[in-house]
């Protein structure tokens, strides 16, 4: 069978590799032209036809300057499925190049499927529409978004969450807590606060800073700042000041999995703390103000933000937003979760019913095997 794959973002290229991956297992011909990244092209054995790089354009603003380009990367998807007629277009996220591309391929009788939906249960749900109307089957990585899109009379299959296999495989080799410690020269016996700040400069700089007042409360603990691979240590050092503490890169989940609590901007990384069982407060500053949090009250819908809070639909972790996001609202939460209290505890429990909620699945597996179900 051949497939087409579009994935235009980094987390996309992790996904559609593992989805790579699953298809050949299914079936060793399968022929594969995709749009993404390195990691998709070291599955596939050949170059995306266009790299997911060049296709990162964030805001309406740098939408509207790139449009030429993005039209072009259109037109180039179309042109190969054209000439090399696939027998379905999966699709990665990213909506709003992919849906434009799920209306084309939907016309050309082209079969599409969506593997990791767009989060339009959270905004711009008017693109269910859309998804009704020409894609044939969403695979679904969130357990609520099967009852998000019953309510639209559109059934989807939870196929399970990729993150629960990326952490038990990253957790298997990981290092003792001891031979962590030793290989970073941190202090053995102070308790270790994880501070996850994001990966784009504006979240680092909208949000280290009250992690980090937050921390430096506690002087019997010691923070350490998880960096990110695409910033340089200047960004975190003109941030810290003159009272730094270690930034330790490629060691994400061993820098969360080793300590007693984490401050994690909100994402995906919350997801990822709670699977590693590491007790957290989730921040996220951006601009301050009481009207920007109202206004982003009403355009985001559902009671909860992150992750955990919405797979096991009940307040897991805190969510301190915008101008509730303070040194003192940090420092309280961060304050309770060290001690063994009954807020710990019953994070640490509502992780263990998240987990439940998520099953085992490999999610790429499922849908690789349903894709091919569905066409055969």
């Amino acid at each position: 069978m051949r497939f087409f794959i579009i994935a235009g973002e980094a987390s996309g290229d992790i996904h559609g590799s593992a989805l790579i991956e699953a298809l050949k297992e299914q079936d060793s011909q399968a022929q594969i032209d995709f749009l993404g990244g390195d990691l998709m092209a070291h599955s596939a054995g050949h170059e995306p036809l266009i790299h997911y790089r060049d296709m990162a354009f964030m805001g309406f603003i740098e939408v509207i300057k790139h449009l030429g380009s993005i039209l072009g990367f259109m037109k180039r998807a179309k042109q190969v499925m054209t000439v090399n007629r696939p027998d379905a277009l999966v699709l990665i996220d990213y909506p709003s190049f992919n849906l434009k591309m799920a209306k084309w391929a939907n016309k050309q009788g082209i079969p599409v499927f969506y593997f990791i939906s767009p989060k339009v249960w959270a905004w711009k749900e008017y693109r269910v529409k859309d998804i009704k109307r020409y894609v044939k089957r969403v695979y679904s990585i969130l357990p609520f978004e099967t009852e998000f899109y019953r309510k639209h009379d559109y059934e989807v299959e939870y196929v399970g969450n990729p993150t629960v296999k990326e952490i038990d495989t990253a957790v298997s080799k990981m290092r003792t807590a001891v031979e962590f410690r030793a290989y970073n020269s941190l202090d053995p016996e102070k308790p270790v606060i994880a501070i996850v700040p994001g990966s784009r400069k504006k979240e680092i700089r909208d949000n280290l800073p009250t992690m980090l007042a937050a921390a430096r409360r506690h002087d019997d603990c010691q923070a350490v700042i998880a960096g990110a691979p695409s910033i340089d240590d200047e960004l975190y050092n003109e941030v810290m000041g003159d009272n730094r503490v270690p930034v330790l890169r490629d060691q994400t989940f061993e820098v969360v999995h080793n300590a007693r609590v984490a401050l994690v901007t909100s994402g995906t990384a919350t997801l990822e703390t709670a699977l590693l069982g590491t007790p957290q407060v989730a921040c996220y500053r951006m601009n301050g103000s009481k009207r920007v949090y109202w206004f982003y009250s009403k355009l985001i819908k559902g009671k909860y933000v992150t992750l955990p809070n919405l797979i096991a639909d009940a307040p897991l972790i805190p969510e301190l937003l915008l101008h509730n996001c303070s040194e003192e609202s940090v420092d309280s939460w961060l304050t309770k979760l060290l001690n063994d209290g009954a807020e710990r505890q019953a994070m640490l429990n509502g992780y263990q019913r998240m987990a439940e909620i998520l099953t085992d699945k490999d999610c790429a597996s499922t849908t690789a095997k349903r894709i091919i179900e569905e066409l055969r």
